[in-house]
């Protein structure tokens, strides 16, 4: 795979810039109407796992709120026409969730345009491959991936809260890190080992609600943010370290985020789900 893309955010690193374009289910995925009618609000929606997780909510029967950065909008429109060729109505929002406002912005959106919220998915991510670790890793740097990761989750949550119903769904995307964190990826690790933490505690706090609050932890995926942010060598070797000696494909979260949303998992919250190619998640 050896390939590098520009940072995320960029107008070059976007899928089609891929030698090795991921697998998001375009091919693959078949519904069967386990979210008719739903309104999903994916973060990180535009490209690799929001885009696979979009293509499934929308083959279930979901309408799609789709947040990306700005710079991402090649990939933002190919997935709205995805869901829409599904069927199902794609509202596109693009901007930077490190802010507060634009956060706010794209829940009132949602509202505006569908209604309500059924399902929230956080999984707009931000990591920074540091060879050298702590020592490599800027406060310019750290306060992103904090933003990115935590403080947009957070105020997302509380901003849809309102407007999430009984039996509506937060899903949050962790990752392997969360439990192995990996000496380049230190503060990337250090917000997903967060996420899980967040993920247990809401859920404790919005079970009597009836709102179900759970975390799906990849493992090596291969998306646009892997030649985006490590260096051409690592992406060379990029998932063999797993026992099954490969990285995943986004299609293959898919289920998980689909199982987490549906009425499937009416008596589980609070829970991680860990699709690692057999890399255990022990947190």
């Amino acid at each position: 795979m050896g390939e590098q893309l520009p940072p995320p955010g960029s107008e070059e690193s976007v899928t089609p810039e891929m030698r090795q374009e991921p697998d998001h289910g375009e091919r693959s995925y078949r519904g069967s109407g386990r979210l008719q009618d739903k309104v999903a609000v994916i973060t990180g929606g535009d490209s690799g796992i929001g885009r696979a997780v979009a293509i499934a909510y929308a083959r279930e029967g979901a309408d799609v709120v789709l947040a990306y950065l700005e710079g991402e909008d090649e990939d933002g429109r190919e997935t709205a026409r995805l869901v829409e060729e599904a069927g199902r109505r794609a509202i596109t929002v693009p901007g930077d969730l490190t802010s507060e406002e634009a956060c706010r912005e794209l829940v009132d959106t949602a509202v505006r345009e569908l209604g309500r919220i059924d399902v929230l998915v956080n999984n707009a991510a931000y990591q920074m491959s540091q060879p050298g670790g702590i020592e490599d890793i800027t406060t310019e740097q750290l306060d992103r991936v904090m933003k990115t990761n935590l403080y947009a989750m957070f105020w997302l949550c509380k901003m849809a809260l309102p407007h999430l119903g009984e039996g509506s769904s937060i899903i949050n995307t962790s990752s392997v890190q969360a439990s192995s964190p990996s000496v380049p990826l230190l503060d990337y690790a250090t917000t997903k080992a967060g996420i899980v933490n967040f993920t247990r505690g809401l859920a404790a706090q919005l079970a009597e609600r009836g709102i179900r609050v759970n975390s799906v932890a990849p493992g090596p995926i291969w998306t646009p943010l892997i030649p985006a942010t490590m260096p051409e060598e690592k992406v060379e070797s990029f998932g063999e370290q797993t026992p099954m000696g490969r990285a995943g494909q986004p299609a293959e979260l898919a289920p998980a985020y689909v199982f987490l949303a549906s009425s499937d998992a009416s008596y589980i919250t609070g829970e991680v789900i860990a699709v690692t190619g057999g890399q255990p998640v022990t947190v």
